[in-house]
């Protein structure tokens, strides 16, 4: 087994919303925001290449909304999704699986594209089947009034319309390496992909921890819709992490890949952060 990062650049979000309750003196010492409010944050994918399956996990923000969408979040950087990809020595049509953790365009948005003419919606990943799971789809394509704006119809529905939807059944993963949890305090059943590398697990956190500063329990973004639920499910991945020595890879800190944890007096805590690399 292979893994490479996968960049696929940089965008703004409203520090306030991305740490909820916790006051702006706390996190701003991490997280620096600008005179609006923003601050930086990754959209950092993993590609698996694992015997003949070579999986994407999640895509990014795309390229192919407009620039009054873009506008709102400031997109920025010179890393893309298939350039990253390609800088792995590989093409779109050499993925075999995209797994989505969730439907929120900051994490789907990559898996759909225009096609030459700019007048139809298709994959990005000819090849690939793109692998959600049931609850979280009919959650997606029914949004409530609170997620509405992050469920994007153009993002979701010309997978379904493809052929190439998969549903992940929460007891059996289609993959020999990579096993999933099932969390609902984000999102309705967002997947976090649990992979085995060399007899190392990584936890790949999606937006249950979006970065090393949101180890804390109550460090939790204003966008959860369960945020009550979301600290008993931090509690029980950080505590996993603790006795199994588990590496946590992040998607969205700028400054971070992955870390390991340690069980504090003040709560596990950060032992130490860096590249994924430095880790395996």
């Amino acid at each position: 087994m292979n893994l490479h990062i996968i960049d696929t650049g940089f965008f703004k979000l409203d520090g306030g919303a991305m740490f909820g309750v916790v006051p702006k003196q706390l996190w701003n010492k991490q997280n620096p925001a600008d005179e609006n409010n923003l601050c930086t944050w990754a959209m950092r994918c993993l590609l698996v290449e694992d015997g003949n399956q070579l999986i994407l996990i999640d895509t990014g923000l795309g390229d192919k909304q407009d620039e009054k969408f873009f506008g709102h979040y400031y997109r920025h950087g010179d890393a893309s999704l298939l350039g990253s990809i390609k800088k792995a020595g590989f093409a779109p049509e050499d993925v075999t699986d995209v797994l989505l953790t969730h439907l929120h365009f900051d994490h789907v948005g990559g898996a759909v594209k225009y096609d030459g003419t700019r007048s139809r919606l298709e994959p990005t990943f000819p090849n690939a089947t793109y692998w959600s799971n049931e609850a979280h789809w009919e959650w997606a394509t029914e949004p409530n009034p609170r997620e509405k704006a992050s469920f994007l119809k153009e993002n979701i529905l010309p997978i379904l319309d493809s052929g190439q939807l998969g549903f992940v059944d929460n007891q059996v993963s289609p993959f020999e390496n990579i096993s999933f949890m099932q969390v609902d305090g984000h999102t309705e059943q967002m997947m976090l992909p649990v992979i085995r590398y060399n007899g190392k697990t990584i936890i790949y956190l999606a937006d249950l921890i979006p970065s090393s500063a949101h180890v804390p329990l109550p460090w939790v973004m204003g966008y959860d819709v369960r945020p009550l639920l979301t600290m008993q499910e931090k509690e029980s991945v950080l505590r996993r992490a603790v006795d199994e020595e588990c590496i946590l890879f992040f998607e969205h800190d700028a400054a971070y890949e992955a870390a390991r944890v340690e069980q504090t007096e003040k709560g596990v805590r950060i032992s130490e952060r860096g590249t994924l690399s430095q880790f395996l």
